[in-house]
Formats: C-alpha cells, sequence, structure tokens
C-alpha cells in the first residue's frame, strides 16, 4: 500500500504546487495593485479614441468573415506541421489526402477573393 501511495507523490505535490501558484496569482495583484487610478485611466476607448457610438451598435460582416477565413487557415497551418513531420510514414494516401485538403481550402480561398470578402472599400 505504501508503495502505491508513494507512485502518487509526485502528483500530490504537482497539484499543491499549482494550486499555491494559482492561488499566489489571484491574491497578489489586489494586494499590490494601485488602488487610486486617475480619470484618464477608467475612462472608455475604442483603438486608442474615445469611445463615439453605443457599445451595441451594428458591427460589418467583413470583420467576422475575416476573422472566420483567419481561423480556417491557421487551421489549415496546424494540420501541415504534424503532416510535415510524419510525411516520410504516411505515404503516398496521406499525400495525396493532403493535397485534396490543400485544394479544398484553395479553393475556398479563390471563391472568398472573388467575391471581394478581403476588400475593404
Amino acid at each position: 500500500m505504501d508503495a502505491l501511495l508513494s507512485s502518487y507523490l509526485p502528483i500530490i505535490i504537482f497539484i499543491a504546487v499549482a494550486l499555491v501558484i494559482g492561488l499566489a496569482l489571484l491574491v497578489v495583484p489586489f494586494l499590490i495593485a494601485y488602488q487610486n487610478p486617475d480619470p484618464e485611466k477608467l475612462s472608455a476607448y475604442e483603438c486608442g479614441f474615445d469611445a463615439f457610438d453605443d457599445a451595441r451598435m451594428n458591427f460589418d460582416v467583413r470583420f467576422y468573415l475575416v476573422s472566420i477565413l483567419f481561423i480556417i487557415f491557421d487551421l489549415e497551418v496546424a494540420f501541415l506541421f504534424p503532416w510535415a513531420v510524419s510525411f516520410g510514414s504516411v505515404g503516398w494516401l496521406g499525400f495525396w489526402s493532403m493535397m485534396v485538403f490543400l485544394g479544398v481550402l484553395t479553393v475556398g480561398f479563390i471563391y472568398e477573393w472573388k467575391k471581394g470578402a478581403l476588400e475593404w472599400d
């Protein structure tokens, strides 16, 4: 039984250290933070400018479209890294599977480009 408990000792130490660090990071800012900020710091701003409209105003759909395109092509790169690492062992099936994947993403990118989704006029 002692061997079983001693095998869990590193996990218990890890959890205890993580709790101490987490609690310290939650408590210390309240203890050392500056308590009297100036009005300039408390004022609302948008991208370096004073707020000029309601926060609930409608946004242009192009903001969302560009963010979705960024996520799509960011994920493409995330899938390319493991594929490139295991390129020698995936064979021709893995190669052509990735080419189909890249082809679909390229067709989607060309479609968005032709529709003018990437232009800010």
